[in-house]
C-alpha cells in the first residue's frame, strides 16, 4: 500500500541577500515527507537544516520552488493563510523552551490550544508526557527536561499534522535527551503524528524511519531505516 504524502518539496532554493554577498542556504532541494513517519534531518551547522525547517513550518518563504501540504501549495499562501497553516497544522519544538514564565505548565499549553479548532485535552497531553503531578507548576519550578516536556505538550495539544523539532535535545543532558527522544517516538506512534527532528547529532538518526543528510544546502543522502532503534539504546 503506497504511503500518503503529507508534504512535498519541489526544487526549493533559499538565498539570503546580505548586502553585497548572497548566501545560498538551500539549493534545489526536493523530497517528500510521508504521513506518520519519524524523519531525522541531519547536518552540521550551516548545512541549511534550520532554513529548511523554517520553510517547511511556514515561518519563511523559499526564493524558488514549491511546497505542497496535503496537496495545497503553501508557497502561494498569503500572510493570513500562512499564519493559519502554522497555527492549525504545525507544532514546533525548539532547543530553547520558550515558555511563558508567568504561566503554569497547564496555562502554557492552554494558550496554544486556544489558537486551533480541534485541540486535544490539555490534561491528557500533560499526563501523557509525564507531568500529571506537575501541571500547576511554573517553569521556574521545573527542571530543563520538564520544561521541554511542557514545550512538547504545547505543540502536541494543538493536534498538528506535522511536529517539527529543531535540536530538541540540544540544551539537555544525555539521560534527559534520551527520555525526550523516546517521548517523541511515543507521540509518533500513539497519535500518528508525523515527526521531523532537525539535528547535528548523527546518533539520533538511528531511531528514525527515514534520514535525510544535508551538506552546504543540498541533500547528499536520503535513506530508509529498516530497523529503527529504540531511543533508550542510542549512545553519543
Amino acid at each position: 500500500m503506497p504511503q500518503e504524502v503529507l508534504l512535498s518539496l519541489n526544487n526549493i532554493s533559499k538565498t539570503y541577500d546580505m548586502g553585497e554577498v548572497k548566501v545560498e542556504a538551500l539549493k534545489e532541494t526536493t523530497f517528500e515527507i510521508y504521513a506518520g513517519e519519524l524523519m531525522v534531518i541531519l547536518g552540521p551547522s550551516g548545512s541549511g537544516k534550520s532554513t529548511l525547517l523554517n520553510i517547511v513550518g511556514g515561518m519563511d518563504r523559499p526564493t524558488l520552488g514549491q511546497i505542497f501540504y496535503r496537496g495545497r501549495d503553501i508557497t502561494q499562501f498569503d500572510e493570513m493563510e500562512l499564519t493559519l497553516y502554522r497555527r492549525q497544522e504545525v507544532g514546533f519544538i525548539f532547543q530553547l523552551y520558550n515558555l511563558m514564565s508567568s504561566l503554569t505548565a497547564r496555562e502554557n499549553v492552554e494558550l496554544a490550544t486556544e489558537l486551533v479548532d480541534h485541540p486535544l485535552s490539555v490534561e491528557e497531553v500533560l499526563a501523557g508526557v509525564g507531568l500529571k503531578e506537575r501541571m500547576d507548576h511554573f517553569p521556574s519550578q521545573l527542571s530543563g527536561g520538564e520544561q521541554q516536556r511542557v514545550a512538547i505538550a504545547r505543540a502536541i495539544a494543538k493536534n498538528p499534522g506535522l511536529l517539527l523539532g529543531d535540536e530538541p535535545t540540544g540544551a539537555l543532558d544525555y539521560e534527559t535527551g534520551i527520555q525526550i527522544l523516546g517521548l517523541l517516538r511515543e507521540i509518533n506512534v500513539s497519535y500518528g503524528t508525523t515527526v521531523v527532528i532537525i539535528t547535528h547529532n548523527a546518533a539520533i538518526a538511528d531511531m528514525a524511519d527515514r534520514v535525510i543528510r544535508l551538506r552546504s544546502g543540498r541533500i547528499v543522502e536520503d535513506w530508509n531505516n529498516p530497523e529503527p532503534m529504540p531511543a533508550e539504546r542510542i549512545v553519543w
